[in-house]
């Protein structure tokens, strides 16, 4: 068997995943890493606020529905201080009226749990293209 090799994305852009399921951000993360892309985990939204430098290059993906702050509370609260980090929400529970209000809060889209992983790539990639 041969080591995987994982090329980083040398555009300097970090793909966030934000949720508080441990099995869900690892398997984000290797999803992501397989296309080359460079991620950074968080349990929490505080956390990800902890380590977050304004400015940064990349996108988010956030839970929705996490303990303590929610994924919908981080991102008004990203809005509201004027960043426009891309956003995309993944919830286990939601339906038309919840992803109005979610795209309507400055997300570019909420998709449903189980994420459908080539659609996930897609829309991370069509983000991060829309970024200097």
């Amino acid at each position: 068997m041969h080591p995987r090799v994982v090329v980083k994305d040398l555009t300097g852009k970090i793909v966030w995943v934000v949720d508080d399921t441990e099995s869900i951000r690892t398997s984000v993360r290797a999803v992501l890493e397989a296309r080359s892309h460079n991620v950074r985990t968080c349990a929490s939204a505080s956390e990800f606020l902890q380590q977050f430098v304004p400015g940064e290059a990349g996108c988010l993906i956030v839970d929705f529905q996490m303990p303590g702050l929610t994924g919908l509370e981080l991102l008004k609260q990203l809005r509201v201080s004027g960043h426009t980090l891309p956003v995309i929400v993944v919830t286990g529970a939601g339906d038309a009226t919840l992803a109005k209000r979610i795209v309507e809060s400055g997300a570019i889209a909420m998709l449903p749990k189980p994420v459908d992983a080539s659609h996930l790539v897609t829309l991370v990639e069509q983000a991060l293209s829309t970024q200097r």
